[in-house]
Protein backbone atom coordinates (compact mmCIF):
# COMPACT_ATOMS: atom_id res chain seq x y z
CA UNK A 1 0.00 0.00 0.00
CA UNK A 2 1.29 3.19 -0.70
CA UNK A 3 2.16 5.79 1.89
CA UNK A 4 -0.39 8.99 1.91
CA UNK A 5 1.68 12.23 0.63
CA UNK A 6 -0.04 14.74 3.48
CA UNK A 7 0.59 18.26 2.52
CA UNK A 8 1.47 19.64 5.71
CA UNK A 9 1.33 23.21 4.43
CA UNK A 10 1.35 25.79 1.25
CA UNK A 11 3.11 29.02 0.29
CA UNK A 12 0.97 32.02 0.41
CA UNK A 13 0.74 33.59 -3.13
CA UNK A 14 1.83 30.06 -4.98
CA UNK A 15 -0.21 28.14 -7.47
CA UNK A 16 -1.64 25.53 -4.73
CA UNK A 17 -2.85 27.89 -2.78
CA UNK A 18 -4.87 29.91 -5.53
CA UNK A 19 -6.26 26.98 -5.94
CA UNK A 20 -7.53 26.42 -2.47
CA UNK A 21 -5.48 23.43 -1.33
CA UNK A 22 -4.75 23.05 1.90
CA UNK A 23 -2.48 21.47 5.17
CA UNK A 24 -4.43 18.27 5.88
CA UNK A 25 -5.28 17.42 2.06
CA UNK A 26 -3.73 14.62 0.35
CA UNK A 27 -1.50 14.75 -2.95
CA UNK A 28 -2.46 11.68 -4.56
CA UNK A 29 -1.00 12.21 -7.98
CA UNK A 30 0.92 14.53 -10.69
CA UNK A 31 0.01 13.50 -14.29
CA UNK A 32 -0.88 10.06 -13.36
CA UNK A 33 2.15 9.08 -11.29
CA UNK A 34 0.97 8.36 -7.38
CA UNK A 35 3.78 10.99 -5.18
CA UNK A 36 4.69 9.25 -2.15
CA UNK A 37 7.76 11.41 -1.04
CA UNK A 38 9.53 14.51 -1.69
CA UNK A 39 11.91 13.19 -4.33
CA UNK A 40 8.17 12.00 -6.35
CA UNK A 41 7.47 15.33 -5.64
CA UNK A 42 10.11 17.23 -6.99
CA UNK A 43 10.17 15.12 -10.19
CA UNK A 44 7.17 15.18 -11.25
CA UNK A 45 6.27 18.71 -11.11
CA UNK A 46 9.26 19.50 -13.34
CA UNK A 47 6.84 20.39 -16.52
CA UNK A 48 4.65 23.05 -18.03
CA UNK A 49 1.30 21.29 -17.87
CA UNK A 50 -0.06 19.28 -15.22
CA UNK A 51 -2.97 17.21 -13.92
CA UNK A 52 -2.77 17.24 -10.13
CA UNK A 53 -4.83 14.88 -8.04
CA UNK A 54 -6.05 15.88 -4.36
CA UNK A 55 -8.19 13.91 -2.01
CA UNK A 56 -10.03 16.55 0.65
CA UNK A 57 -10.58 15.68 3.87
CA UNK A 58 -14.11 14.38 3.11
CA UNK A 59 -12.94 11.99 0.79
CA UNK A 60 -13.71 14.46 -1.87
CA UNK A 61 -11.48 14.22 -4.79
CA UNK A 62 -10.14 17.32 -7.02
CA UNK A 63 -8.51 17.21 -10.22
CA UNK A 64 -6.50 20.54 -10.81
CA UNK A 65 -5.64 20.82 -14.86
CA UNK A 66 -2.14 23.34 -14.25
CA UNK A 67 0.02 25.62 -16.62
CA UNK A 68 2.72 26.98 -15.03
CA UNK A 69 6.71 27.52 -15.91
CA UNK A 70 8.36 24.65 -16.14
CA UNK A 71 10.81 24.93 -12.81
CA UNK A 72 8.02 26.94 -10.83
CA UNK A 73 7.29 24.99 -7.91
CA UNK A 74 3.17 24.72 -6.53
CA UNK A 75 3.96 25.77 -3.38
CA UNK A 76 3.89 22.47 -0.90
CA UNK A 77 5.48 23.08 2.16
CA UNK A 78 7.81 20.19 3.61
CA UNK A 79 8.45 19.73 7.15
CA UNK A 80 11.91 17.98 7.65
CA UNK A 81 9.85 14.61 9.39
CA UNK A 82 8.31 14.32 6.07
CA UNK A 83 11.25 13.14 4.64
CA UNK A 84 11.38 10.28 6.59
CA UNK A 85 14.99 9.68 6.72
CA UNK A 86 16.73 6.18 6.52
CA UNK A 87 19.17 5.80 9.29
CA UNK A 88 22.48 3.71 8.91
CA UNK A 89 23.14 0.58 9.07
CA UNK A 90 26.76 0.07 9.28
CA UNK A 91 29.19 0.56 12.08
CA UNK A 92 31.79 2.28 10.72
CA UNK A 93 35.12 2.53 12.44
CA UNK A 94 36.02 6.26 11.80
CA UNK A 95 31.65 7.51 12.41
CA UNK A 96 32.28 10.43 14.26
CA UNK A 97 28.63 10.50 15.71
CA UNK A 98 29.46 7.23 17.38
CA UNK A 99 32.33 9.60 19.32
CA UNK A 100 30.50 11.90 20.50
CA UNK A 101 30.06 12.46 24.20
CA UNK A 102 26.57 11.61 26.03
CA UNK A 103 23.97 14.33 26.65
CA UNK A 104 23.92 16.44 23.68
CA UNK A 105 20.38 17.00 21.72
CA UNK A 106 18.95 14.07 20.38
CA UNK A 107 19.18 15.18 16.76
CA UNK A 108 23.33 14.86 17.33
CA UNK A 109 23.28 11.00 17.20
CA UNK A 110 20.85 10.45 13.96
CA UNK A 111 23.26 8.87 11.05
CA UNK A 112 21.48 9.22 7.81
CA UNK A 113 21.99 7.47 5.15
CA UNK A 114 19.19 8.50 2.69
CA UNK A 115 20.03 8.98 -1.52
CA UNK A 116 16.96 11.66 -0.81
CA UNK A 117 19.20 13.77 1.34
CA UNK A 118 21.97 13.64 -1.38
CA UNK A 119 20.33 15.38 -3.72
CA UNK A 120 18.13 17.41 -1.30
CA UNK A 121 21.07 18.66 0.93
CA UNK A 122 24.00 17.22 -0.46
CA UNK A 123 24.70 15.15 2.38
CA UNK A 124 26.95 11.73 1.71
CA UNK A 125 25.51 7.75 1.61
CA UNK A 126 27.18 4.47 1.77
CA UNK A 127 24.63 3.00 -0.80
CA UNK A 128 24.79 -0.08 1.72
CA UNK A 129 20.92 0.10 1.89
CA UNK A 130 19.70 1.25 -0.92
CA UNK A 131 16.97 -1.24 -2.99
CA UNK A 132 16.47 -1.76 -6.29
CA UNK A 133 13.61 0.02 -6.34
CA UNK A 134 15.26 3.14 -5.01
CA UNK A 135 18.47 2.77 -7.62
CA UNK A 136 15.96 2.54 -10.15
CA UNK A 137 14.07 5.95 -8.93
CA UNK A 138 17.39 7.53 -8.97
CA UNK A 139 17.81 6.51 -12.64
CA UNK A 140 14.25 6.99 -13.48
CA UNK A 141 13.92 10.39 -12.11
CA UNK A 142 17.87 11.22 -13.13
CA UNK A 143 18.71 12.76 -9.79
CA UNK A 144 21.69 13.69 -9.60
CA UNK A 145 24.58 14.68 -8.54
CA UNK A 146 24.94 11.94 -5.73
CA UNK A 147 27.23 12.31 -2.91
CA UNK A 148 28.92 9.19 -2.08
CA UNK A 149 31.05 7.89 0.83
CA UNK A 150 33.19 5.19 -1.10
CA UNK A 151 36.62 5.42 1.34
CA UNK A 152 38.17 2.47 -0.76
CA UNK A 153 37.21 0.29 -3.65
CA UNK A 154 38.39 -2.89 -2.20
CA UNK A 155 35.84 -5.00 -1.44
CA UNK A 156 36.89 -6.85 1.86
CA UNK A 157 38.59 -3.68 3.10
CA UNK A 158 35.35 -2.12 3.06
CA UNK A 159 33.43 -4.18 4.56
CA UNK A 160 35.78 -4.14 7.26
CA UNK A 161 35.83 -0.64 7.59
CA UNK A 162 31.97 -0.05 7.66
CA UNK A 163 31.39 -3.21 9.41
CA UNK A 164 28.58 -4.55 7.13
CA UNK A 165 28.70 -7.31 4.57
CA UNK A 166 26.96 -5.52 2.24
CA UNK A 167 29.61 -2.80 2.06
CA UNK A 168 31.69 -4.81 -0.92
CA UNK A 169 29.23 -3.56 -3.77
CA UNK A 170 30.78 -0.71 -4.03
CA UNK A 171 32.38 -0.54 -7.15
CA UNK A 172 28.91 -2.50 -8.80
CA UNK A 173 26.92 1.02 -7.81
CA UNK A 174 29.54 3.38 -9.38
CA UNK A 175 29.35 1.05 -12.48
CA UNK A 176 25.84 1.29 -12.37
CA UNK A 177 25.49 5.54 -12.22
CA UNK A 178 28.20 5.34 -14.59
CA UNK A 179 26.16 3.66 -16.99
CA UNK A 180 23.63 5.45 -16.47
CA UNK A 181 25.07 8.94 -16.90
CA UNK A 182 24.15 9.79 -12.94
CA UNK A 183 27.02 12.36 -11.91
CA UNK A 184 28.45 11.22 -8.84
CA UNK A 185 30.76 13.10 -6.30
CA UNK A 186 33.00 10.80 -4.01
CA UNK A 187 34.12 11.41 -0.39
CA UNK A 188 37.14 9.31 0.70
CA UNK A 189 37.53 9.32 5.06
CA UNK A 190 41.16 8.33 4.82
CA UNK A 191 42.35 6.22 8.08
CA UNK A 192 46.08 5.38 8.70
CA UNK A 193 46.94 1.82 8.01
CA UNK A 194 43.34 0.97 6.60
CA UNK A 195 42.99 2.99 3.29
CA UNK A 196 45.96 4.84 3.11
CA UNK A 197 48.82 4.26 1.42
CA UNK A 198 48.65 1.44 -1.51
CA UNK A 199 45.03 1.15 -0.96
CA UNK A 200 44.68 4.85 -1.58
CA UNK A 201 46.85 4.30 -4.83
CA UNK A 202 44.46 1.77 -5.60
CA UNK A 203 41.47 3.61 -4.66
CA UNK A 204 41.77 6.45 -6.37
CA UNK A 205 43.19 4.52 -9.67
CA UNK A 206 39.63 2.49 -9.81
CA UNK A 207 37.82 5.73 -9.44
CA UNK A 208 39.74 7.52 -12.66
CA UNK A 209 38.06 5.33 -14.82
CA UNK A 210 34.54 6.88 -14.09
CA UNK A 211 35.52 10.21 -14.78
CA UNK A 212 33.77 12.25 -15.84
CA UNK A 213 30.74 11.00 -14.30
CA UNK A 214 32.47 10.78 -11.23
CA UNK A 215 33.10 14.63 -10.89
CA UNK A 216 35.26 15.07 -7.91
CA UNK A 217 36.62 13.19 -4.99
CA UNK A 218 37.36 14.49 -1.93
CA UNK A 219 40.13 12.78 0.87
CA UNK A 220 39.73 14.04 4.52
CA UNK A 221 41.94 12.85 7.45
CA UNK A 222 39.41 10.59 9.99
CA UNK A 223 38.97 12.69 13.52
CA UNK A 224 39.30 11.76 16.50
CA UNK A 225 37.57 12.60 19.84
CA UNK A 226 38.77 11.45 23.21
CA UNK A 227 35.08 9.86 23.27
CA UNK A 228 35.62 6.89 22.34
CA UNK A 229 35.36 4.01 24.77
CA UNK A 230 34.71 0.45 23.27
CA UNK A 231 35.63 1.67 19.57
CA UNK A 232 38.25 0.18 17.44
CA UNK A 233 42.14 1.72 18.33
CA UNK A 234 42.71 4.17 15.68
CA UNK A 235 45.44 6.44 15.37
CA UNK A 236 45.74 10.40 13.78
CA UNK A 237 48.01 11.59 10.44
CA UNK A 238 50.95 12.89 11.50
CA UNK A 239 53.24 15.32 9.72
CA UNK A 240 55.30 12.11 7.98
CA UNK A 241 52.08 10.06 7.29
CA UNK A 242 50.06 13.73 5.61
CA UNK A 243 53.23 14.48 3.47
CA UNK A 244 53.29 10.97 1.76
CA UNK A 245 49.33 10.77 1.56
CA UNK A 246 49.83 14.26 -0.28
CA UNK A 247 52.11 12.93 -2.88
CA UNK A 248 49.56 9.87 -3.55
CA UNK A 249 46.82 12.05 -4.07
CA UNK A 250 48.82 14.71 -6.23
CA UNK A 251 50.30 12.59 -8.75
CA UNK A 252 46.97 11.55 -9.42
CA UNK A 253 45.86 15.50 -9.05
CA UNK A 254 48.30 16.36 -11.27
CA UNK A 255 47.83 13.51 -13.88
CA UNK A 256 43.84 14.23 -14.27
CA UNK A 257 44.74 18.13 -14.47
CA UNK A 258 46.97 17.60 -17.57
CA UNK A 259 44.66 15.25 -19.67
CA UNK A 260 41.77 16.70 -18.82
CA UNK A 261 42.42 20.39 -17.03
CA UNK A 262 40.52 18.93 -13.97
CA UNK A 263 42.13 17.76 -10.71
CA UNK A 264 39.46 15.20 -10.37
CA UNK A 265 40.61 14.46 -7.08
CA UNK A 266 41.29 17.19 -3.88
CA UNK A 267 42.53 16.94 -0.33
CA UNK A 268 40.97 18.85 2.55
CA UNK A 269 42.96 21.49 4.11
CA UNK A 270 43.33 19.54 7.22
CA UNK A 271 46.29 17.39 4.90
CA UNK A 272 48.31 20.12 3.94
CA UNK A 273 48.17 21.88 7.52
CA UNK A 274 49.42 18.84 9.09
CA UNK A 275 51.85 18.18 6.47
CA UNK A 276 52.89 22.24 7.26
CA UNK A 277 52.86 22.88 3.87
CA UNK A 278 51.57 25.80 2.15
CA UNK A 279 47.53 26.06 0.73
CA UNK A 280 47.53 26.34 -2.71
CA UNK A 281 46.03 28.48 -4.89
CA UNK A 282 42.39 28.81 -6.05
CA UNK A 283 42.85 27.54 -9.25
CA UNK A 284 44.39 24.31 -7.96
CA UNK A 285 40.53 23.41 -6.89
CA UNK A 286 38.91 24.07 -10.34
CA UNK A 287 35.78 26.37 -8.85
CA UNK A 288 36.27 24.42 -5.35
CA UNK A 289 33.56 21.08 -6.37
CA UNK A 290 33.90 19.98 -2.48
CA UNK A 291 34.42 22.95 -0.60
CA UNK A 292 31.12 22.20 1.63
CA UNK A 293 33.52 18.85 2.34
CA UNK A 294 36.23 21.39 3.81
CA UNK A 295 38.00 21.42 0.47
CA UNK A 296 39.71 23.99 -0.57
CA UNK A 297 37.92 26.44 1.79
CA UNK A 298 40.98 28.49 3.37
CA UNK A 299 42.10 29.00 -0.40
CA UNK A 300 38.73 30.29 -1.17
CA UNK A 301 38.48 32.36 1.51
CA UNK A 302 42.07 34.21 1.09
CA UNK A 303 41.01 34.73 -2.61
CA UNK A 304 37.97 36.69 -1.37
CA UNK A 305 39.64 38.55 1.40
CA UNK A 306 42.54 39.70 -1.47
CA UNK A 307 39.38 40.57 -4.25
CA UNK A 308 37.98 42.73 -1.58
CA UNK A 309 40.77 44.58 -0.44
CA UNK A 310 41.68 44.89 -3.86
CA UNK A 311 37.98 46.36 -4.80
CA UNK A 312 38.30 48.60 -1.58
CA UNK A 313 41.50 50.08 -3.16
CA UNK A 314 40.12 50.93 -6.42
CA UNK A 315 37.11 52.55 -4.95
CA UNK A 316 39.29 54.43 -2.68
CA UNK A 317 37.62 53.85 0.10
CA UNK A 318 38.33 56.14 3.47
CA UNK A 319 40.58 54.57 5.63
CA UNK A 320 39.87 54.53 9.34
CA UNK A 321 41.33 57.63 10.89
CA UNK A 322 41.21 56.51 14.23
CA UNK A 323 41.35 53.42 16.55
CA UNK A 324 38.43 51.11 15.89
CA UNK A 325 36.81 48.61 18.43
CA UNK A 326 39.20 45.92 19.45
CA UNK A 327 37.81 42.85 17.87
CA UNK A 328 38.35 39.24 18.22
CA UNK A 329 38.07 36.52 15.99
CA UNK A 330 37.70 32.84 17.47
CA UNK A 331 38.87 30.15 15.23
CA UNK A 332 40.27 25.95 15.82
CA UNK A 333 43.79 25.69 16.59
CA UNK A 334 44.34 24.49 13.64
CA UNK A 335 44.35 27.39 10.84
CA UNK A 336 45.23 30.20 13.39
CA UNK A 337 48.81 30.53 11.76
CA UNK A 338 47.03 30.72 8.40
CA UNK A 339 44.33 33.00 10.07
CA UNK A 340 47.10 35.21 11.54
CA UNK A 341 49.09 35.84 7.79
CA UNK A 342 45.58 36.72 6.56
CA UNK A 343 44.99 39.38 8.86
CA UNK A 344 47.94 40.55 8.76
CA UNK A 345 47.83 41.22 5.07
CA UNK A 346 44.64 42.57 6.13
CA UNK A 347 46.09 45.46 8.59
CA UNK A 348 48.84 46.76 5.74
CA UNK A 349 46.06 48.06 4.53
CA UNK A 350 43.97 49.02 7.59
CA UNK A 351 46.92 49.57 10.07
CA UNK A 352 44.62 51.35 12.62
CA UNK A 353 42.24 47.58 12.62
CA UNK A 354 43.07 46.09 16.57
CA UNK A 355 42.33 42.65 15.37
CA UNK A 356 43.31 39.72 17.47
CA UNK A 357 43.44 35.98 16.11
CA UNK A 358 42.20 33.42 19.23
CA UNK A 359 42.92 29.84 18.66
CA UNK A 360 40.27 27.53 20.92
CA UNK A 361 41.70 24.16 22.04
CA UNK A 362 39.17 21.87 21.98
CA UNK A 363 38.67 20.35 25.27
CA UNK A 364 34.74 18.99 25.00
CA UNK A 365 35.81 16.46 21.76
CA UNK A 366 39.70 16.32 22.62
CA UNK A 367 42.82 18.67 21.32
CA UNK A 368 42.66 15.95 18.24
CA UNK A 369 39.77 18.42 16.78
CA UNK A 370 41.18 21.63 15.61
CA UNK A 371 38.84 22.77 13.20
CA UNK A 372 36.52 25.99 13.72
CA UNK A 373 33.58 24.28 13.14
CA UNK A 374 33.63 21.75 15.81
CA UNK A 375 33.66 24.24 18.71
CA UNK A 376 31.56 25.00 21.51
CA UNK A 377 30.30 27.12 23.94
CA UNK A 378 31.73 25.77 26.93
CA UNK A 379 35.47 26.15 25.26
CA UNK A 380 34.84 29.22 24.05
CA UNK A 381 33.81 30.46 27.31
CA UNK A 382 36.35 29.10 29.49
CA UNK A 383 39.29 29.85 27.14
CA UNK A 384 38.27 33.51 26.14
CA UNK A 385 36.89 35.00 29.92
CA UNK A 386 40.02 35.19 31.05
CA UNK A 387 41.19 36.98 28.22
CA UNK A 388 37.93 39.41 28.55
CA UNK A 389 39.11 40.25 32.02
CA UNK A 390 42.46 41.08 31.66
CA UNK A 391 42.21 42.85 28.13
CA UNK A 392 38.59 42.80 26.69
CA UNK A 393 37.57 43.39 23.14
CA UNK A 394 34.26 44.86 21.69
CA UNK A 395 33.48 42.20 19.60
CA UNK A 396 34.00 38.51 19.08
CA UNK A 397 33.63 37.17 15.88
CA UNK A 398 33.06 33.34 14.98
CA UNK A 399 32.88 31.34 11.91
CA UNK A 400 29.26 30.25 10.60
CA UNK A 401 30.35 26.67 10.29
CA UNK A 402 31.06 26.84 13.83
CA UNK A 403 26.58 27.15 14.41
CA UNK A 404 23.86 24.94 13.65
CA UNK A 405 22.51 25.89 10.06
CA UNK A 406 20.27 28.69 9.49
CA UNK A 407 20.79 29.19 13.77
CA UNK A 408 23.00 31.13 16.34
CA UNK A 409 23.55 27.84 18.30
CA UNK A 410 27.01 26.01 18.65
CA UNK A 411 27.13 22.66 18.75
CA UNK A 412 26.66 22.62 22.97
CA UNK A 413 23.56 24.74 22.91
CA UNK A 414 25.49 27.93 23.37
CA UNK A 415 23.98 30.82 21.90
CA UNK A 416 26.02 33.64 20.28
CA UNK A 417 23.53 35.43 22.77
CA UNK A 418 24.25 33.45 26.06
CA UNK A 419 27.49 33.07 24.92
CA UNK A 420 28.08 37.07 24.87
CA UNK A 421 26.17 37.54 27.92
CA UNK A 422 28.37 35.08 29.95
CA UNK A 423 31.28 36.84 28.43
CA UNK A 424 29.92 40.58 28.33
CA UNK A 425 30.69 40.94 24.75
CA UNK A 426 29.10 40.84 21.53
CA UNK A 427 29.41 37.94 19.74
CA UNK A 428 28.49 37.88 16.43
CA UNK A 429 28.73 34.97 13.35
CA UNK A 430 30.60 35.99 10.29
CA UNK A 431 30.33 34.09 6.86
CA UNK A 432 33.62 32.28 5.82
CA UNK A 433 33.67 34.98 2.95
CA UNK A 434 36.52 37.48 2.57
CA UNK A 435 33.82 40.87 1.44
CA UNK A 436 31.40 40.05 4.72
CA UNK A 437 34.37 40.05 6.79
CA UNK A 438 36.08 43.18 5.76
CA UNK A 439 32.61 44.69 5.75
CA UNK A 440 32.23 43.67 9.64
CA UNK A 441 35.55 44.85 10.59
CA UNK A 442 35.12 48.18 8.92
CA UNK A 443 31.55 48.78 10.35
CA UNK A 444 33.07 48.43 13.54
Amino acid sequence: MLKKFIINGVENDSILNEMEVEAGDILLSINGMPVTDILDYRYLIADDALEVEIEKPDGEIWVLDIEKEYEEDLGVIFPEAMIGTKTCKNNCIFCFIDQLPAGMRDSLYVKDDDERLSFLTGNYITMTNLTTDELNRIIRYRIMPMNLSIHTTNPSLRIKMLKNRFAGDVMAYLKTFYDNGIQMNGQIVLVPDFNDGNELVKTLTDLKAFYPVLQSVSVVPVGLSNHRKGLEKLRQFNQDDALKTLEIINAVHNEMEAAYGDGFVYPSDEFFLLAKLPIPESAYYNGFPQIENGVGMMADFTASVQEALSVIKTENADLPTTATKRIGILTGTAAYDYLNNLIAEIKLEYPLLDLTVFPITNHFFGEAITVSGLLTGADILAQIKPLQELNPCDLLLLPENALRSGTDTLLDDWTLETLGEALNVIIQGVPIQGEELLQTLLDN
